[in-house]
Protein backbone atom coordinates (compact mmCIF):
# COMPACT_ATOMS: atom_id res chain seq x y z
CA UNK A 1 0.00 0.00 0.00
CA UNK A 2 1.54 3.37 -1.16
CA UNK A 3 2.04 6.03 1.36
CA UNK A 4 -0.19 8.64 1.54
CA UNK A 5 1.23 12.04 0.60
CA UNK A 6 1.99 14.75 3.42
CA UNK A 7 0.02 17.59 1.45
CA UNK A 8 -2.63 15.87 0.24
CA UNK A 9 -3.11 14.19 4.18
CA UNK A 10 -2.62 17.97 5.21
CA UNK A 11 -5.58 18.85 2.75
CA UNK A 12 -7.19 16.41 3.77
CA UNK A 13 -7.68 17.22 6.99
CA UNK A 14 -7.99 20.98 6.54
CA UNK A 15 -11.14 20.40 4.69
CA UNK A 16 -12.62 18.19 8.23
CA UNK A 17 -11.68 20.59 10.13
CA UNK A 18 -13.52 23.43 8.14
CA UNK A 19 -16.25 20.81 7.96
CA UNK A 20 -15.66 20.73 11.80
CA UNK A 21 -15.69 24.42 12.15
CA UNK A 22 -19.11 24.82 10.02
CA UNK A 23 -20.97 22.24 12.10
CA UNK A 24 -19.41 23.63 15.41
CA UNK A 25 -20.23 27.63 14.41
CA UNK A 26 -17.16 29.47 16.29
CA UNK A 27 -19.10 32.90 15.96
CA UNK A 28 -22.11 31.56 17.56
CA UNK A 29 -19.48 29.91 20.18
CA UNK A 30 -17.74 33.10 21.10
CA UNK A 31 -21.14 34.52 21.83
CA UNK A 32 -21.89 32.37 23.89
CA UNK A 33 -19.00 32.07 25.78
CA UNK A 34 -18.92 36.09 26.11
CA UNK A 35 -22.68 35.48 27.64
CA UNK A 36 -21.71 33.24 29.96
CA UNK A 37 -18.71 34.71 31.21
CA UNK A 38 -20.91 37.66 32.06
CA UNK A 39 -23.35 35.33 34.27
CA UNK A 40 -20.16 33.58 35.82
CA UNK A 41 -18.79 37.28 36.82
CA UNK A 42 -22.31 38.07 38.52
CA UNK A 43 -22.00 38.82 42.54
CA UNK A 44 -24.91 36.40 43.12
CA UNK A 45 -24.16 33.84 40.57
CA UNK A 46 -23.55 31.24 43.78
CA UNK A 47 -27.00 32.31 45.56
CA UNK A 48 -28.23 29.44 43.38
CA UNK A 49 -25.60 26.73 43.34
CA UNK A 50 -27.08 24.36 41.19
CA UNK A 51 -27.71 26.98 38.85
CA UNK A 52 -24.26 28.49 39.29
CA UNK A 53 -22.79 24.87 38.19
CA UNK A 54 -24.38 24.35 35.20
CA UNK A 55 -23.21 28.25 34.20
CA UNK A 56 -19.41 27.25 34.71
CA UNK A 57 -19.46 23.79 33.78
CA UNK A 58 -21.57 25.27 30.47
CA UNK A 59 -18.76 27.84 29.93
CA UNK A 60 -15.41 25.43 30.77
CA UNK A 61 -16.82 22.96 28.21
CA UNK A 62 -17.33 25.90 25.77
CA UNK A 63 -13.90 27.60 26.42
CA UNK A 64 -12.30 23.70 26.08
CA UNK A 65 -14.38 23.26 22.84
CA UNK A 66 -13.22 26.56 21.33
CA UNK A 67 -9.35 26.16 22.51
CA UNK A 68 -9.07 22.77 21.18
CA UNK A 69 -10.56 23.49 17.63
CA UNK A 70 -8.09 26.79 17.61
CA UNK A 71 -5.43 24.69 18.82
CA UNK A 72 -5.69 22.11 15.96
CA UNK A 73 -5.64 25.03 13.17
CA UNK A 74 -2.63 26.19 14.62
CA UNK A 75 -0.98 23.06 14.46
CA UNK A 76 -2.34 22.08 10.99
CA UNK A 77 -0.29 25.42 10.12
CA UNK A 78 2.80 24.64 12.10
CA UNK A 79 3.34 21.01 10.48
CA UNK A 80 2.37 22.47 6.70
CA UNK A 81 5.89 24.81 7.46
CA UNK A 82 7.59 21.84 9.05
CA UNK A 83 7.53 19.58 6.23
CA UNK A 84 8.41 22.97 3.96
CA UNK A 85 11.29 23.19 6.24
CA UNK A 86 12.23 19.46 5.90
CA UNK A 87 12.20 19.95 2.11
CA UNK A 88 13.95 22.67 1.49
CA UNK A 89 16.87 21.59 4.17
CA UNK A 90 16.67 17.87 3.07
CA UNK A 91 16.70 17.07 6.55
CA UNK A 92 15.57 13.51 7.75
CA UNK A 93 15.11 14.45 11.30
CA UNK A 94 12.52 17.26 11.01
CA UNK A 95 10.70 15.27 8.13
CA UNK A 96 10.47 12.42 10.91
CA UNK A 97 9.39 14.70 13.53
CA UNK A 98 6.54 16.07 11.42
CA UNK A 99 5.16 12.53 10.11
CA UNK A 100 4.81 11.96 13.94
CA UNK A 101 3.28 15.59 14.41
CA UNK A 102 0.33 14.51 11.14
CA UNK A 103 -0.39 11.27 12.60
CA UNK A 104 -0.79 12.31 16.01
CA UNK A 105 -3.10 15.34 14.26
CA UNK A 106 -4.92 12.37 12.37
CA UNK A 107 -6.39 11.42 15.33
CA UNK A 108 -6.97 14.49 17.12
CA UNK A 109 -8.94 15.79 14.23
CA UNK A 110 -10.97 12.30 13.92
CA UNK A 111 -12.04 12.58 17.81
CA UNK A 112 -12.96 16.14 17.42
CA UNK A 113 -15.44 14.87 14.25
CA UNK A 114 -16.90 12.51 16.24
CA UNK A 115 -18.38 15.33 18.89
CA UNK A 116 -19.94 16.74 15.66
CA UNK A 117 -21.83 13.69 15.43
CA UNK A 118 -23.77 14.15 18.89
CA UNK A 119 -26.59 15.85 17.40
CA UNK A 120 -29.33 14.46 18.67
CA UNK A 121 -31.90 16.16 20.76
CA UNK A 122 -30.29 14.90 23.74
CA UNK A 123 -26.81 14.37 23.11
CA UNK A 124 -25.84 17.43 24.64
CA UNK A 125 -27.48 16.65 28.13
CA UNK A 126 -25.54 14.94 31.27
CA UNK A 127 -25.48 11.69 31.97
CA UNK A 128 -27.74 9.24 34.15
CA UNK A 129 -25.84 5.80 34.58
CA UNK A 130 -27.12 2.92 35.87
CA UNK A 131 -25.05 -0.51 36.17
CA UNK A 132 -26.86 -4.08 37.77
CA UNK A 133 -25.51 -7.10 38.38
CA UNK A 134 -27.42 -10.39 36.02
CA UNK A 135 -26.03 -13.12 35.39
CA UNK A 136 -23.38 -14.88 37.03
CA UNK A 137 -24.05 -14.43 40.99
CA UNK A 138 -21.12 -13.90 42.36
CA UNK A 139 -19.22 -13.30 39.55
CA UNK A 140 -21.59 -10.93 38.19
CA UNK A 141 -21.77 -8.73 41.26
CA UNK A 142 -18.25 -8.38 41.15
CA UNK A 143 -18.31 -7.81 37.34
CA UNK A 144 -20.82 -4.89 38.04
CA UNK A 145 -18.38 -3.25 40.91
CA UNK A 146 -15.78 -3.19 37.73
CA UNK A 147 -17.97 -1.36 35.30
CA UNK A 148 -18.40 0.69 37.76
CA UNK A 149 -14.92 2.12 38.26
CA UNK A 150 -14.10 1.58 34.44
CA UNK A 151 -16.99 4.29 34.04
CA UNK A 152 -15.69 6.37 37.19
CA UNK A 153 -12.22 6.21 36.24
CA UNK A 154 -13.26 7.24 32.30
CA UNK A 155 -14.78 10.07 33.84
CA UNK A 156 -11.64 11.34 35.94
CA UNK A 157 -9.61 10.97 33.08
CA UNK A 158 -11.76 13.20 30.99
CA UNK A 159 -12.44 15.76 34.05
CA UNK A 160 -15.81 14.90 34.33
CA UNK A 161 -17.24 15.47 37.96
CA UNK A 162 -19.43 12.35 38.60
CA UNK A 163 -21.73 11.42 41.44
CA UNK A 164 -22.59 8.64 42.78
CA UNK A 165 -26.30 8.47 44.33
CA UNK A 166 -26.46 5.11 44.87
CA UNK A 167 -24.83 1.97 45.81
CA UNK A 168 -27.12 -1.79 46.50
CA UNK A 169 -23.99 -3.74 47.66
CA UNK A 170 -23.73 -7.59 47.30
CA UNK A 171 -23.96 -10.15 50.26
CA UNK A 172 -20.15 -11.64 49.05
CA UNK A 173 -18.53 -9.44 47.30
CA UNK A 174 -19.27 -6.78 44.64
CA UNK A 175 -22.44 -4.84 44.05
CA UNK A 176 -26.05 -5.40 42.81
CA UNK A 177 -26.66 -2.20 41.60
CA UNK A 178 -25.11 1.40 41.06
CA UNK A 179 -26.09 4.82 39.82
CA UNK A 180 -24.30 8.09 39.48
CA UNK A 181 -24.61 10.86 36.75
CA UNK A 182 -21.27 12.27 34.62
CA UNK A 183 -22.15 15.87 35.14
CA UNK A 184 -20.47 17.41 31.78
CA UNK A 185 -22.19 18.97 28.68
CA UNK A 186 -22.51 16.06 25.68
CA UNK A 187 -21.85 12.96 28.15
CA UNK A 188 -25.45 11.28 27.43
CA UNK A 189 -24.55 11.91 23.68
CA UNK A 190 -21.17 10.69 24.10
CA UNK A 191 -22.36 7.30 26.52
CA UNK A 192 -25.10 6.34 25.48
CA UNK A 193 -23.64 3.74 22.99
CA UNK A 194 -22.76 1.84 26.04
CA UNK A 195 -25.92 0.92 27.15
CA UNK A 196 -26.56 -2.74 26.83
CA UNK A 197 -25.16 -6.23 28.53
CA UNK A 198 -21.64 -6.41 29.08
CA UNK A 199 -20.14 -9.78 28.92
CA UNK A 200 -16.90 -10.85 31.54
CA UNK A 201 -14.84 -14.03 30.71
CA UNK A 202 -12.58 -14.82 33.25
CA UNK A 203 -11.16 -17.38 35.50
CA UNK A 204 -13.26 -16.85 38.93
CA UNK A 205 -11.93 -15.52 41.77
CA UNK A 206 -14.35 -16.85 43.68
CA UNK A 207 -14.54 -20.42 43.21
CA UNK A 208 -12.00 -22.81 44.41
CA UNK A 209 -11.33 -24.97 41.66
CA UNK A 210 -10.61 -22.41 39.64
CA UNK A 211 -13.07 -22.94 37.19
CA UNK A 212 -13.61 -20.22 34.03
CA UNK A 213 -17.10 -18.35 34.35
CA UNK A 214 -18.93 -16.41 32.21
CA UNK A 215 -20.71 -13.03 34.09
CA UNK A 216 -22.88 -10.55 32.73
CA UNK A 217 -23.91 -6.91 33.75
CA UNK A 218 -26.05 -4.43 32.37
CA UNK A 219 -25.63 -0.88 31.69
CA UNK A 220 -28.42 1.83 31.06
CA UNK A 221 -27.92 5.70 30.22
CA UNK A 222 -30.49 8.13 30.58
CA UNK A 223 -30.47 11.96 30.16
CA UNK A 224 -30.55 13.95 33.12
CA UNK A 225 -33.76 15.96 33.48
CA UNK A 226 -33.70 19.84 32.44
CA UNK A 227 -36.41 22.82 33.95
CA UNK A 228 -37.70 22.84 29.97
CA UNK A 229 -38.75 18.70 30.05
CA UNK A 230 -41.94 18.16 30.91
CA UNK A 231 -42.45 14.93 33.20
CA UNK A 232 -45.19 15.58 35.12
CA UNK A 233 -45.45 12.85 38.75
CA UNK A 234 -48.67 12.76 40.56
CA UNK A 235 -47.84 12.28 44.06
CA UNK A 236 -50.04 9.51 44.85
CA UNK A 237 -48.41 7.68 41.93
CA UNK A 238 -45.45 7.07 44.39
CA UNK A 239 -44.53 4.75 47.32
CA UNK A 240 -41.93 6.02 49.26
CA UNK A 241 -39.92 4.15 51.86
CA UNK A 242 -37.16 4.86 53.69
CA UNK A 243 -34.40 3.00 55.52
CA UNK A 244 -30.93 2.61 57.07
CA UNK A 245 -27.80 3.54 54.50
CA UNK A 246 -25.63 0.26 54.72
CA UNK A 247 -22.15 -0.45 53.14
CA UNK A 248 -20.16 -3.55 52.03
CA UNK A 249 -21.12 -6.19 54.57
CA UNK A 250 -23.90 -4.48 55.73
CA UNK A 251 -21.99 -2.34 57.63
CA UNK A 252 -23.80 0.45 58.75
CA UNK A 253 -22.90 3.80 57.49
CA UNK A 254 -25.54 6.23 58.92
CA UNK A 255 -27.07 5.77 62.29
CA UNK A 256 -30.47 7.19 61.05
CA UNK A 257 -33.46 6.33 58.19
CA UNK A 258 -32.12 8.40 55.84
CA UNK A 259 -31.93 6.32 52.29
CA UNK A 260 -34.75 6.72 50.08
CA UNK A 261 -36.06 4.27 48.00
CA UNK A 262 -38.97 5.61 45.29
CA UNK A 263 -41.44 3.26 43.54
CA UNK A 264 -43.59 5.06 40.37
CA UNK A 265 -46.90 2.26 41.05
CA UNK A 266 -47.91 3.07 37.29
CA UNK A 267 -44.81 1.70 35.77
CA UNK A 268 -43.46 -0.57 38.53
CA UNK A 269 -39.64 1.93 38.25
CA UNK A 270 -38.14 1.99 41.58
CA UNK A 271 -35.10 3.90 41.93
CA UNK A 272 -33.04 4.77 45.19
CA UNK A 273 -30.71 7.33 46.83
CA UNK A 274 -28.49 6.44 50.34
CA UNK A 275 -25.64 8.89 49.32
CA UNK A 276 -26.10 12.20 51.21
CA UNK A 277 -26.53 12.31 54.71
CA UNK A 278 -29.97 14.31 54.82
CA UNK A 279 -33.18 12.13 53.98
CA UNK A 280 -34.72 15.54 52.12
CA UNK A 281 -31.59 15.13 49.74
CA UNK A 282 -31.69 11.82 49.14
CA UNK A 283 -35.53 12.17 48.03
CA UNK A 284 -34.22 15.16 46.32
CA UNK A 285 -32.07 13.32 44.11
CA UNK A 286 -34.04 9.94 43.80
CA UNK A 287 -36.63 11.87 42.39
CA UNK A 288 -33.85 13.44 39.58
CA UNK A 289 -33.53 9.96 38.74
CA UNK A 290 -36.94 8.80 39.06
CA UNK A 291 -37.77 11.81 36.27
CA UNK A 292 -34.85 10.93 34.08
CA UNK A 293 -36.10 7.43 33.51
CA UNK A 294 -39.63 8.34 32.76
CA UNK A 295 -37.94 10.60 30.67
CA UNK A 296 -36.41 8.11 28.74
CA UNK A 297 -39.64 5.59 28.76
CA UNK A 298 -41.95 8.93 27.12
CA UNK A 299 -39.23 9.05 24.68
CA UNK A 300 -38.41 5.07 23.79
CA UNK A 301 -42.91 5.19 23.36
CA UNK A 302 -42.72 7.71 21.06
CA UNK A 303 -40.18 6.55 19.19
CA UNK A 304 -41.78 3.55 18.87
CA UNK A 305 -44.81 4.77 17.90
CA UNK A 306 -43.16 6.59 15.24
CA UNK A 307 -41.56 3.92 13.74
CA UNK A 308 -45.20 1.54 14.25
CA UNK A 309 -46.69 4.46 11.71
CA UNK A 310 -44.06 3.81 9.01
CA UNK A 311 -43.59 0.21 9.14
CA UNK A 312 -40.42 -0.04 10.53
CA UNK A 313 -38.83 -2.41 13.62
CA UNK A 314 -36.91 0.12 16.48
CA UNK A 315 -33.30 -0.30 16.73
CA UNK A 316 -32.33 -1.75 20.31
CA UNK A 317 -28.95 -1.32 21.52
CA UNK A 318 -30.08 -2.77 25.28
CA UNK A 319 -28.80 -6.28 23.80
CA UNK A 320 -25.20 -7.70 24.53
CA UNK A 321 -23.06 -5.24 22.56
CA UNK A 322 -19.54 -6.18 24.20
CA UNK A 323 -17.29 -9.08 25.16
CA UNK A 324 -14.35 -8.88 27.75
CA UNK A 325 -12.27 -11.97 27.98
CA UNK A 326 -9.33 -12.48 30.26
CA UNK A 327 -8.99 -16.43 30.28
CA UNK A 328 -7.82 -18.01 27.71
CA UNK A 329 -6.38 -15.25 25.66
CA UNK A 330 -7.08 -11.76 26.60
CA UNK A 331 -8.96 -9.37 24.29
CA UNK A 332 -12.09 -6.72 24.38
CA UNK A 333 -14.61 -6.79 21.42
CA UNK A 334 -17.48 -4.54 20.55
CA UNK A 335 -20.13 -7.21 19.06
CA UNK A 336 -21.52 -3.82 17.01
CA UNK A 337 -18.02 -2.36 15.64
CA UNK A 338 -15.94 -5.19 16.06
CA UNK A 339 -12.85 -2.48 16.86
CA UNK A 340 -11.33 -4.92 19.86
CA UNK A 341 -8.36 -3.93 22.54
CA UNK A 342 -5.76 -6.25 23.36
CA UNK A 343 -5.11 -4.77 26.87
CA UNK A 344 -8.50 -5.31 28.65
CA UNK A 345 -6.50 -4.41 31.64
CA UNK A 346 -6.01 -0.24 29.95
CA UNK A 347 -9.85 -1.01 29.13
CA UNK A 348 -11.42 -1.57 32.62
CA UNK A 349 -9.10 1.41 33.77
CA UNK A 350 -11.32 3.82 31.55
CA UNK A 351 -9.18 3.83 28.24
CA UNK A 352 -12.41 3.90 26.63
CA UNK A 353 -12.32 6.54 23.79
CA UNK A 354 -11.68 3.93 20.65
CA UNK A 355 -14.49 1.80 21.53
CA UNK A 356 -16.91 4.66 22.66
CA UNK A 357 -15.78 6.87 19.38
CA UNK A 358 -16.66 4.18 17.11
CA UNK A 359 -20.02 3.07 18.78
CA UNK A 360 -21.24 6.59 18.24
CA UNK A 361 -20.25 6.38 14.36
CA UNK A 362 -21.61 2.86 14.21
CA UNK A 363 -25.15 4.80 15.88
CA UNK A 364 -25.35 7.63 13.40
CA UNK A 365 -24.95 5.07 10.53
CA UNK A 366 -27.69 3.18 11.73
CA UNK A 367 -30.04 6.28 12.67
CA UNK A 368 -29.15 7.61 8.82
CA UNK A 369 -29.88 4.41 7.20
CA UNK A 370 -33.42 4.40 9.83
CA UNK A 371 -33.95 7.96 8.23
CA UNK A 372 -34.14 6.63 5.02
Amino acid sequence: MAAIDPAEEINELTGTLKGIQDVLDLDAMRRQIAELEQQAAAPDLWNDPEAAQKVTSRLSHLQGELNRVENLIRRLDDVSVLFELAEAEDDADTREEALRELASLRGDVNALEVRTLLSGPYDAREALVTINSQAGGVDAADWAQMLLRMYLRWAERKNYPTEVYDTSYAEEAGIKSATFTVKAPYAYGTLRGEHGTHRLVRISPFDNQGRRQTSFAGVDIVPVVEQTDHIDINEDDLRIDVYRSSGPGGQGVNTTDSAVRITHLPTGIVVSCQNERSQLQNRASAMTVLQAKLLERKRQEEADKMSELRGESTTSWGTQIRNYVLHPYQIVKDLRTSIEAGNPSAVLDGDLDDFIEGEIRWMRRQEAGAGQ
